[in-house]
């Protein structure tokens, strides 16, 4: 059997998993439709692309899951956190990314690599042989969907992932807005001013909830329902669920003080996080959306600052397509029906570009070392990585499987910590204690094997 590994798909997932195979010796082909075959949502043909938010969320590796799934993943010198590293811009407690240089990164250096080939066109069927890892993401291609139901034998699941607008920098009023983070996070005083506040008094916020009620939806194509991710909820969705939603989701006003009128409490603040290293864009933090473009500019121009706001990009929705993994795939992300294929990333059910780069990283390395004849031992479910796997490949009930992002929950409790709010700081600690340790003895044992 041929020992090259194919990816299909050249997204977070893909390119982590090219560069972990590659490095371990093993030669790569990445086969990618775009430029070819575009998508609604890319604008270019490069690799690992962002197309919605450009953050990679907390970089809080004690006291945050996301944060210790990046401390994981640099651990494993994956590429992905160490381009995000490269081309990191100011966001208080988070780590934001400049997008584009961000992406060209990744795609020179796999291209450079000597083990790893890209080829350009759509893969659109299973193969009957060889070593292979699917990574085509949430905008996996129609003729390639229908291949994996045909394989399956069950129905494509599907929901709406949404893409957030951004605004012109230029075009913020500054006499109204401030810059600060949420309880001035950061340890820089660019990472205490990473986001810009608009505040709302209550009759602002009041009026802003009609309008977006009122606004203009589009339309979903037949056979298509919603059924929405709850982590990436359209603003209307969460304002339909209630008037206050919104005020206390994305828009609430805690931890910050208006620095043009300090001894008065917004009632609702709509924040902006830079979208570039330049700092000329910035985007509407959680403001996801499925209306119009007509019905986006008027309503958003609402928003106290943003009167007179000029758009690089409206929010759009697409549709995300996902496997049921706990029913399809085994712990080391094989289809169980042709075990030479894998699958990672966001089509596995997970949900966030850290997430799906870091399937795609242990992707990656099992079939490498099932190549190398050197199989590896499962990830251990202690750590941030062995929490998502174990969650997706049989964790999660079946029968109401939904994407999910490396959140606590996911994790084994620790035993003799306390429980509830008040112990809550102890048991993160706990937590990303024992994962750290878990990890760092998982890829010693490859080290180990390589030197054997």
């Amino acid at each position: 059997m041929d020992k090259t590994l194919h990816i299909v798909g050249g997204g977070m997932a893909g390119s982590e998993a090219a560069w972990q195979a590659a490095n371990m010796g093993v030669d790569v082909v990445i086969h990618e439709m775009r430029p070819k075959v575009g998508t609604f949502a890319h604008q270019t043909g490069n690799l690992a692309e962002m197309v919605c938010s450009n953050s990679f969320r907390s970089d809080d590796d004690e006291q945050n899951a996301v944060g210790l799934l990046h401390w994981e993943m640099r651990a494993a010198n994956g590429l992905i956190m160490g381009a995000a590293d490269r081309h990191r811009l100011p966001a208080g407690g988070a780590l934001a990314v400049d997008r584009d240089p961000f992406s060209e990164h990744v795609t020179e250096v796999l291209r450079a690599h000597p083990r790893i080939r890209v080829e350009e066109g759509e893969v659109s069927a299973l193969p009957d042989d060889g070593h292979w890892i699917f990574a085509t993401g949430p905008l996996t291609s129609t003729a390639l969907g229908q291949a994996i139901q045909a394989e399956t034998g069950a129905e494509r699941l599907a929901f709406f992932d949404a893409i957030a607008p951004i605004v012109y920098a230029e075009s913020i009023d500054m006499d109204v807005v401030w810059a600060q983070s949420r309880y001035d996070k950061g340890e820089t005083e660019a990472e205490q001013k990473a986001y810009l506040n608009c505040p709302m008094t209550k009759d602002q916020y009041e009026a802003f909830i009609d309008a977006l009620l009122a606004a203009e939806k589009t339309e979903f194509h037949e056979g298509e329902t919603a059924g929405y991710f709850d982590g990436c909820l359209p603003i209307e969705v969460m304002a339909e669920r209630g008037r206050e939603t919104l005020r206390h989701g994305p828009m609430k006003p805690v931890g910050l003080t208006n620095a043009h009128k300090p001894d008065e409490k917004p009632y609702a603040v709509v924040q902006l996080r830079r979208d570039n290293a330049l700092g000329t864009l910035f985007n509407i933090v959680g403001f996801q959306t499925k209306m119009k473009y007509g019905a986006q500019t008027e309503v958003f121009r609402m928003i106290p600052g943003l009167e007179n706001a000029s758009f690089a990009r409206l929010g759009g929705i697409h549709r995300n397509t996902f496997l049921n993994s706990p029913t399809l795939l085994d712990d080391r992300m094989r289809l169980r029906s042709r075990p030479h294929v894998r699958f990672a990333g966001q089509v596995t059910g997970v949900e966030g570009y850290v997430e799906s780069a870091a399937m795609g990283l242990v992707a990656g390395r099992f079939a490498a070392a099932e190549i190398l004849g050197q199989p590896l031992a499962p990830v251990p479910q202690d750590t941030a990585m062995g929490a998502l796997i174990h969650h997706i490949t049989g964790g999660a009930e079946a029968k109401t499987f939904q994407p999910m992002n490396v959140n606590f929950g996911l994790f084994r409790p620790l035993e003799d910590v306390r429980g509830g709010r008040r112990g809550r700081k102890d048991r993160y600690k706990g937590y990303t204690d024992r994962a750290k340790e878990a990890w760092q003895g998982w890829l010693a044992g490859q080290d180990t094997a390589a030197l054997a």
